[in-house]
């Protein structure tokens, strides 16, 4: 039985999950890199980003951006592609307010929405994180959630966040900690494919 249960989990969260895309991996020079790195005058942050879905609620990806002495995403699995925007094994480079706009709006359609949940950190963890995020590497597809809670465990605060397969409960978890602050963003048109 138990089984058969882990076995329908996982068919579920392979056909449900909008991280299965099936993306191509990247790899950016070092160039590329340095001429987009983006260090924000904010304090440093960590900014889990959840699409979901309008009509049921479900979540369709997850990813986490990280302000730390540069201003990185761990988008894993993730489908965006900007030519500002270097990238290495599902970590994107120059995440400055423009490219993060687009980034919303790239996800935000008529059937999706973007939740952000923003939670101020020490810069020691925000380090950790940006470090942790590179070492995951390229995800395979349908696990943007549980490769952000890997990330996430790694870091102190963190440990408790509960694991899922699914994005929407990765925002509620991530949404009980202490000090969050959520903002959300939509628009009603039919998005990227």
């Amino acid at each position: 039985m138990k089984l058969l249960r882990f076995t329908v989990l996982m068919l579920s969260a392979v056909l449900l999950s909008a991280c299965a895309y099936g993306t191509k991996d990247q790899y950016a020079s070092k160039t590329f890199i340095e001429q987009y790195q983006h260090v924000s005058n904010e304090a440093p942050s960590l900014t889990l980003l959840t699409m979901i879905n309008n009509v049921t609620g479900a979540g369709g990806h997850s990813s986490l951006l990280i302000n730390g002495n540069q201003s990185v995403m761990y988008d894993p699995a993730g489908r965006f592609r900007h030519s500002q925007v270097p990238e290495r094994h599902d970590f994107l480079y120059g995440m400055n307010d423009q490219i993060l706009q687009f980034y919303k709006s790239f996800h935000a359609r008529s059937s999706h929405h973007v939740v952000s949940q923003k939670i101020y950190v020490s810069p020691e963890v925000a380090e950790m994180a940006i470090a942790a995020s590179k070492n995951q590497g390229r995800a395979l597809d349908a696990t943007c959630a549980t490769n952000t809670i890997d990330i996430l465990h790694q870091l102190p605060g963190f440990e408790g966040v509960k694991f899922t397969y699914f994005p929407a409960k990765l925002m509620k978890n991530f949404g009980e900690l202490d000090g969050v602050v959520t903002t959300k963003y939509y628009e009603d048109d039919e998005g990227q494919s």
